[in-house]
């Protein structure tokens, strides 16, 4: 095990419950020296006590040992703020609705920070019928390309795997899609909205100077 729970996070839980160190103890059928002896590094709790430590802070043993614990509001499991959590081992991809404690090849993994599209992954968006076809101006060799394309809107994510040498496009059913997502393996996440005004027509629209501009007067127009 390349981590083990620390004393500090202990500590942090402990005080987060307003627990004493008394009633921890009590709760885990030992002293409370012993509780103190873990908060102040001078000790670490058997392993068999990882599972009941985390019982009575409600969390789970991986977010005990990890640290990051992870309290959830979005209940009512609003995809648009899903979150995407990528190994740089194998480059496996974990989606989740909420924030979570996801562990890949022995790495904690942190979630993706999504950035705007640039000059050097510039996407295109076109309404066909009832789709919106999407197209990444990018190379898709083995060492470069997009690894996924995704469309989010607030009851459903589509998502479509990408492969090297393949064509970095994708159709995803309009649905009240607001944002598409997708994923370099050397440069990470970008997003961009789609625009009412804009991608609802049946042309597209690359991330330009331009584009910036028509998205910020669909903005005023449409109140996005």
């Amino acid at each position: 095990m390349n981590q083990y729970v620390t004393g500090a996070v202990i500590k942090e839980l402990r005080e987060k419950n307003k627990m004493t160190q008394l009633q921890l103890a009590e709760k885990l059928g030992v002293s409370d020296k012993t509780v103190s002896k873990w908060e102040t590094a001078k000790g670490y709790p058997d392993i068999t006590l990882l599972e009941p430590i985390a019982d009575a802070f409600s969390v789970s043993v991986t977010e005990l040992i990890s640290g990051n614990t992870v309290y959830n509001a979005n209940v009512s499991a609003n995809m648009m703020r899903s979150k995407f959590y990528i190994c740089p081992v194998c480059g496996n991809v974990i989606h989740s609705m909420g924030e979570a404690v996801i562990t890949c090849h022995g790495v904690n993994l942190r979630p993706a920070v999504a950035e705007e599209t640039d000059e050097n992954h510039m996407i295109f968006i076109e309404r066909v019928e009832d789709e919106y076809f999407v197209r990444i101006d990018h190379d898709m060799t083995k060492q470069h390309y997009i690894s996924f394309l995704a469309a989010a809107s607030s009851d459903r994510m589509q998502i479509v795997k990408l492969y090297p040498e393949g064509d970095a496009q994708a159709r995803f059913q309009i649905n009240g899609v607001k944002k598409i997502l997708f994923y370099c393996n050397r440069d990470g996440l970008f997003s961009i909205n789609v625009v009412k005004g804009i991608d609802d027509k049946d042309r597209t629209h690359d991330d330009t100077t331009e584009r910036r501009e028509l998205e910020r007067v669909a903005d005023l127009m449409f109140g996005q």
